[in-house]
């Protein structure tokens, strides 16, 4: 399981609000260039951004050290290596008490298959991506795993027909 997978069920209450921290044109560039390509050199962000390598450095740095940058990871294909099966999983829980969202959670995390995990505030109480490689594949998920997490009382499922869009590249937009 990954540092990222593990922090999924360790999310700050939901009532503590977190003062964003503060960011620069210069922070704003080097995260937008990061997202694109994560490999580029010290030397070519410097240039990209406007500054000389070791100020590029410091700022990396700092954004690493302030959890701004989770950290680093290859994109993976999931066609090229046949998971190419995407559902959507409404989630009704039996139970909400804080100790069955936990467990629920902790559970999720450990399922390899479920790519992503939100609590949702609707007729639902969590919302799933689960990728596997066919139909065949998902129905046993589904029967043997998903419906086998703590608390789960009914799921409703909605296949992607098609990814239209899975980046995650920063606006920085006022």
């Amino acid at each position: 399981m990954t540092d990222m997978a593990e922090q999924v069920g360790k999310n700050r209450p939901a009532q503590q609000a977190i003062e964003p921290p503060k960011l620069d044109r210069l922070d704003q560039a080097i995260l937008a260039a990061l997202a694109v390509d994560a490999r580029i050199s010290i030397t070519d962000l410097a240039t990209r951004i406007g500054l000389s390598k070791s100020p590029t450095q410091a700022r990396l740095r700092r954004l690493e050290t302030s959890g701004v940058i989770k950290g680093y990871r290859a994109l993976l294909d999931p066609i090229t290596l046949g998971l190419d099966h995407v559902a959507f999983v409404e989630v009704r829980l039996s139970d909400t008490r804080e100790a069955a969202l936990t467990a629920f959670n902790a559970a999720v995390c450990r399922v390899p298959q479920i790519e992503q995990a939100h609590m949702i505030a609707g007729n639902f109480d969590y919302l799933l991506k689960v990728r596997t490689r066919d139909m065949t594949d998902y129905r046993a998920f589904l029967g043997e795993t998903v419906s086998g997490l703590p608390h789960v009382a009914a799921t409703s499922t909605f296949v992607a027909m098609e990814a239209v869009k899975e980046v995650m590249i920063p606006d920085f937009a006022p």
